[in-house]
């Protein structure tokens, strides 16, 4: 799904002392005096000394930049390494590049040549902008952490540091091969980028909002069939607007296309779902496919050749082999006021013919209530009572204006909102991936129904391809049993939990998921989009 850079032995010695620290120190500008050992070679002492010998960089230099400096002059030999033309040249040419990655080439602008300048200051801005836009291609420019936090199982063990450093040491001898190993190789990536590439540089197009208004299906006659005829020949789904007011023929297929490539129902009905995403504008849609280069920027340190990868946005799961997508079906997310978290996992045990002990969170806002209003609800949802060690208790015997420290299970079997099937993975969220008895559901679009774990459609075809065969072949006898049981897998299978609202399918045409979270504008305006 990505592909590894080797690191020398040699330079991760060489960067280990510098950079190790790295992390446990503030982002904040260097102090105003550093002294420095008077044995330093001169490159050393200028960023030892910074704030003195370069007032005007030294703003732009954090304590971890400052440090990766210092590693990256130290690797070369302690020597300047852009006073040839060519290799300046050649970087300007690849950060002139960065354009088509959705990243501003101004915030890495090399300084302008200056005879009265220091030469020095000159070479050290030069590298401090050549090693951030290495790390911004390869890592993201923004923090996924401040915006869209992926809770890990295992936390990473990678050095940034040193794989930054590595790409920048084959950039001073080929430079679009430096940056072409900093970029990630995920398609996902590769294929968006290709497309903003283009996207970027045509005109804007122009389309007039629809009008909301009752539910439009096919073959009534409405106002807004011209304005609608007019969005999708402007979209590119219609050449030409068909006339009159009635709703039918090539206008209902053109919908129906529309919704497919937005992951809504394509049922060509056209109702509020339909028509908000009808009128998303043609700026906010350019830069979607800007911001999801950032998201997959962030998704390629955790993607792995082989696993589960998840869109919670588009409701979607992919099984990955060998870093190519296998099988897709389709899920059902949180809603919004209870968002499916995003995580990194391995799935390591299913739970056949399961039971549902419901959730805190749905208890109390969901199950306390309806018991209140309706005393036979137990009974009528199969939910048994138990005590916080899992004994019986009579729910009459229940005060359930306050019923304390109670917890409520529900049975396996053909009403179990989990279904037949299982997959569990270590979380704090209490998430797993399950079967369900909601079937019809999955035509929906947006499918965001749950209140934070992932329904899947067709679990036990997941399930064959999360195990052997010798493990298929036991647990199908397990489930016969109607019984429930706990499922070991022999080996743990990666799980990612993610979120894109864009990308490219395999027929090269893009397909929007809605923004069911509502991200993306926040997105947008970290990466500094005007709307």
């Amino acid at each position: 799904m990505f592909k590894k850079h080797a690191c020398y032995l040699s330079i991760c010695l060489l960067v280990a002392p510098l950079v190790a620290t790295a992390d446990a120190l503030p982002v904040e500008p260097l102090p105003v005096t550093t002294p420095a050992p008077v044995d330093l070679a001169p490159v050393q002492q200028a960023l030892a000394q910074l704030p003195s010998v370069c007032p005007g960089l030294a703003p732009q230099v954090d304590a971890a930049a400052q440090l990766r400096l210092q590693a990256f002059y130290q690797q070369q030999g302690n020597v300047p390494l852009w006073s040839a033309d060519e290799r300046r040249q050649a970087l300007q040419s690849q950060l002139l590049m960065l354009a088509d990655d959705g990243l501003d080439p101004t915030h890495y602008s090399l300084p302008a040549p200056d005879a009265t300048a220091n030469v020095l200051c000159s070479d050290i801005a030069s590298s401090q902008h050549y090693l951030q836009a290495l790390q911004d291609l390869h890592y993201g420019r923004l923090q996924q952490s401040r915006f869209e936090p992926l809770w890990h199982s295992q936390p990473p063990t990678r050095d940034p540091n040193v794989e930054v450093l590595a790409f920048a040491a084959t950039g001073l001898q080929d430079m679009a091969q430096a940056f072409d190993q900093a970029r990630p190789s995920a398609d996902l990536y590769r294929s968006l980028r290709n497309a903003y590439s283009t996207v970027r540089l045509q005109p804007l197009p122009h389309w007039d909002p629809v009008a909301g208004g009752p539910l439009l299906r096919p073959g009534m006659e409405d106002p807004r069939v011209p304005e609608l005829a007019r969005r999708l020949v402007s979209g590119g789904y219609l050449t030409q607007a068909p006339g009159g007011k009635q709703y039918r023929d090539e206008l209902v297929k053109a919908v129906k296309a529309f919704q497919l490539s937005h992951s809504l129902q394509a049922d060509g009905v056209i109702g509020a779902g339909t028509v908000a995403e009808l009128n998303i504008s043609p700026l906010v849609r350019r830069e979607q496919l800007r911001i999801n280069l950032e998201r997959f920027r962030w998704l390629a340190q955790d993607l792995e050749p082989e696993g589960v990868l998840v869109n919670v946005a588009a409701a979607q799961l992919s099984v990955y082999q060998s870093g190519i997508p296998v099988w897709q079906t389709r899920l059902q997310v949180g809603r919004a006021e209870r968002q499916t978290p995003l995580l990194k996992s391995r799935i390591t045990r299913l739970t056949l013919n399961p039971t549902w002990t419901i959730p805190p969170t749905i208890m109390r806002e969901d199950k306390l209530p309806a018991i209140r209003l309706n005393p036979e609800y137990l009974r009528q949802q199969n939910l048994q009572v138990l005590d916080a060690e899992g004994h019986p208790l009579a729910p009459e015997q229940i005060d359930w204006a306050r019923p304390g420290n109670i917890l409520l299970r529900q049975e396996a079997g053909p009403r179990n909102p989990l279904g037949k099937i299982v997959m569990r993975f270590p979380n704090p969220y209490s998430v797993y991936l399950h079967d369900t008895p909601s079937q019809p559901l999955f035509t929906k679009g947006p499918r965001a129904f749950s209140s934070g774990c992932v329904r899947v459609e067709q679990p036990l075809l997941l399930r064959d391809l999360l195990v052997s065969p010798a493990e298929r072949t036991r647990t199908d006898e397990l489930l016969a049993t109607g019984v429930t049981h706990e499922f070991r897998l022999a080996t743990p299978v990666p799980v990612l939990l993610s979120y894109w609202t864009v990308e490219v399918n395999r027929e090269g045409g893009l397909v929007y998921a809605p923004d069911i979270y509502g991200r993306d504008l926040v997105l947008m305006k970290a990466m500094g989009t005007v709307l």
